[in-house]
């Protein structure tokens, strides 16, 4: 298979194609976030002949949560919506729009998003979107057009992943990466000074083949045919993906701080896609962030793809990290190959 991947045509350059601008009078009012109770430690891989300290070395991941086989993705956005209506104290029959950002779906038909809107009892048109870790940017910019424009009053938007499900046992760089979790936000709106001060958002499908699942599509269905040789699962060129995240953080976070006027002395806190810790500690370098600005997990959860951001974003939030007025950046990226970086006024 690896001698199908190609890297993506300049993809040093893709962040050139992003779209810039930003979107104000939209805030959060609630926040919250939900993994599973199954642990899994790096001794428990390394009983299973994986090798623990390279995980710590390579990922900086000590654990991470792999739902139990009853438990689903929807049943993580659920957990993970209820605690955040609960945070914000508001009538769940106000909100009017549910926005679920995941790449592994209880199903591939219907829209997890609505079952979730089911079990939740909620009254609101409801849908799933699509761009693998970069999906929860995306969805909570598009919850927040909904807000900007007077469309929506309340909108629930969810990041949730059951990672475990489609990365393969046998691959030993590339399992021990990824965890399950959910985050939600519900955005409401805000004062003119609240919302993105900037945002960069894009998309280069010249790398397809450098993070994908290939079956399980219209292209190629499920089967059981054994020559199929795990397609089924997710593949990970790691050292492509490595190198093209490094300058999407570094080109984007320039980007988004130009647009808005400010510089990284402005930014209160910064949450990075919890992808590896290598990745972030480069961007940290790059752009000359103070290492205490930058809010990190991964070591706890590993890397919980559409609910990276927004799980991090919780525990920031009630660890006292975070308060209205402050400058939080945002970025997530992935599969796609798909990115977005925000920078907000709490």
């Amino acid at each position: 298979m690896s001698s199908e991947i190609s890297a993506p045509k300049e993809a040093a350059a893709s962040t050139a194609r992003s779209r810039l601008g930003h979107l104000m009078g939209v805030q959060v009012v609630g926040v919250g976030s939900f993994v599973p109770e199954n642990l899994v430690r790096n001794d428990d891989l390394a009983r299973l002949g994986y090798d623990a300290d390279w995980i710590v070395q390579r990922t900086g991941i000590l654990e991470r949560r792999h739902a139990l086989p009853e438990i689903a993705t929807g049943d993580l956005a659920v957990e993970a919506a209820r605690r955040c209506i609960e945070n914000a104290n508001v009538d769940p029959q106000d909100i009017d729009l549910v926005l679920l950002g995941t790449f592994t779906p209880d199903m591939p038909l219907p829209a997890t998003s609505t079952l979730v809107q089911d079990r939740l009892g909620l009254r609101a048109p409801a849908l799933d979107l699509q761009a693998a870790c970069a999906s929860f940017i995306f969805a909570m910019l598009t919850g927040m057009q909904y807000v900007a424009t007077g469309c929506s009053r309340l909108v629930l938007v969810i990041g949730a992943d059951c990672n475990s499900r489609v990365v393969n046992p046998a691959d030993q760089r590339t399992y021990p990466i990824f965890g399950d979790g959910a985050g939600a936000v519900l955005l409401a709106p805000g004062s003119a000074e609240q919302g993105l001060l900037g945002f960069a958002i894009g998309a280069d499908g010249s790398g397809t083949n450098l993070l994908c699942r290939k079956m399980g599509g219209s292209r190629m269905p499920f089967n059981y045919n054994p020559s199929s040789n795990g397609l089924h699962y997710m593949y990970m060129d790691g050292r492509a993906i490595f190198k093209w995240a490094i300058n999407m953080l570094r080109e984007t976070t320039a980007d988004v701080l130009q647009y808005a006027g400010m510089t990284m002395d402005d930014v209160d806190l910064a949450i990075f896609h919890q992808a590896n810790m290598r990745i972030i500690n480069s961007a940290v370098k790059d752009l000359g962030i103070d290492p205490a600005k930058v809010f990190n997990n991964l070591q706890r959860y590993g890397n919980t793809s559409s609910g990276s951001i927004p799980l991090a974003l919780d525990e920031a939030y009630r660890q006292g990290r975070i308060d209205r007025g402050n400058h939080i950046l945002f970025s997530g990226f992935g599969a796609g190959l798909a990115w977005g970086t925000v920078l907000m006024r709490w």
